[in-house]
C-alpha cells in the first residue's frame, strides 16, 4: 500500500497567523512548480493526502492544508457554515500569496473548493472535487443533518462511517486503520463545527456552478453512495469545462484505496489547458 504518512524529510510544515477570527492554520508543503492546494474532509488531516503529495510533488508545489479545527489548525467559531470555511481558505491563500492555484478538495474539502471557485474565480486556475456532494435528496439531507446534531451534542459513532467508507480488501483495511486513528484523535468541537457545515452546505453554491469556467474535475467511486457518481456527473455537466471520473470497486476514501488511479486522474486534470476568465 502507498504510505499514508507524510515524511518529515519531504514535507515542511508552516503555521500561518491569519487575521481574526481564523487564528493559526497549519500548512504542509512539498515540491516546486505551479501550486496545487489540497483540502481534506471532515475528521481527517492533511496527511490523508499523502499518496497525492508524494506523486504531485514530483512536478508541482503541493500545499496540503489542515482544515479549521483539524490537525494543527485553529477551529472556526461554533456555528460556522460553509461560507466561513471559504473565507478561511481565502485568508490562507491571500497570506501565502501564491497567485492562481490548482485547488483540490475531498468531501468537505470539495465543498470548500467549489465555493472558493465560485467566489474567487480569479484565484483558481483549476479545481478538482473528490467524493464531493451536490444537492442531496431530502431524505439524505435529513439523515446527515441529524448526524450533525448528534455530533454537536457529543455523540461520536466511529464505526458507521468506517463501515460505509471501506470494503474488505487489504488496501481498504490498511487505509481504514489509519483513518480510524485520525477520527479517534480529532478535536470533537472542531469536528462538530465542520460536520454541521458539511451537512448543510451541499446546495450553498450549487446555483453558481454555471459560473465556474476553469478546468473542473469531479471524481468519485462507484461504491460511494453519499458522494455518488450521479452527483459527480451532474456537477461536471453544470460547469463550463467539466469532466467526471468514476473509479470502480472503491468507496469514499478512494484517494487512499486507489491512489494510482486518483493520481493519474489528477495528473490529467493538471495538464488540462487553461481557459475562461483570467486564464484566457
Amino acid at each position: 500500500m502507498t504510505s499514508t504518512t507524510l515524511q518529515r524529510s519531504e514535507v515542511q510544515r508552516s503555521d500561518l497567523h491569519l487575521p481574526a477570527p481564523f487564528g493559526t492554520a497549519a500548512v504542509h508543503m512539498a515540491g516546486a512548480g505551479d501550486p496545487v492546494v489540497l483540502i481534506h474532509g471532515v475528521g481527517m488531516q492533511s496527511a490523508a493526502w499523502a499518496p497525492q503529495v508524494q506523486a504531485l510533488a514530483q512536478s508541482h508545489r503541493v500545499i496540503a492544508l489542515d482544515m479549521p479545527g483539524h490537525g494543527g489548525s485553529a477551529p472556526l467559531p461554533t456555528g460556522a457554515q460553509l461560507p466561513d470555511f471559504v473565507a478561511w481558505l481565502h485568508a490562507v491563500l491571500t497570506t501565502l500569496d501564491l497567485g492562481p492555484v490548482n485547488l483540490a478538495g475531498h468531501s468537505m474539502g470539495a465543498l470548500v473548493s467549489a465555493g472558493y471557485a465560485a467566489e474567487h474565480p480569479e484565484d483558481v486556475a483549476r479545481v478538482a472535487l473528490l467524493n464531493g456532494v451536490y444537492r442531496r435528496s431530502a431524505a439524505a439531507s435529513a439523515a446527515v443533518i441529524a448526524r450533525a446534531e448528534e455530533i454537536g451534542e457529543g455523540g461520536f459513532d466511529l464505526e458507521t462511517p468506517l463501515t460505509r467508507w471501506f470494503g474488505s480488501s487489504a488496501m481498504d483495511q490498511a487505509a481504514r486503520a489509519q483513518v480510524s486513528d485520525w477520527l479517534s484523535s480529532v478535536d470533537i468541537h472542531g469536528y462538530a463545527t465542520a460536520y454541521d457545515a458539511f451537512a448543510r452546505g451541499d446546495a450553498t453554491y450549487a446555483d453558481r456552478f454555471c459560473t465556474i469556467s476553469c478546468p473542473f474535475l469531479a471524481l468519485t467511486a462507484d461504491g460511494d453512495q453519499n458522494s455518488s457518481p450521479e452527483m459527480s456527473r451532474t456537477m461536471a455537466d453544470a460547469v463550463q469545462n467539466g469532466r467526471a471520473v468514476v473509479i470502480e470497486g472503491h468507496r469514499h476514501m478512494v484517494n487512499l484505496t486507489a491512489p494510482e488511479q486518483v493520481n493519474a486522474a489528477l495528473s490529467d486534470w493538471l495538464k488540462t489547458p487553461l481557459s475562461g476568465g483570467h486564464n484566457d
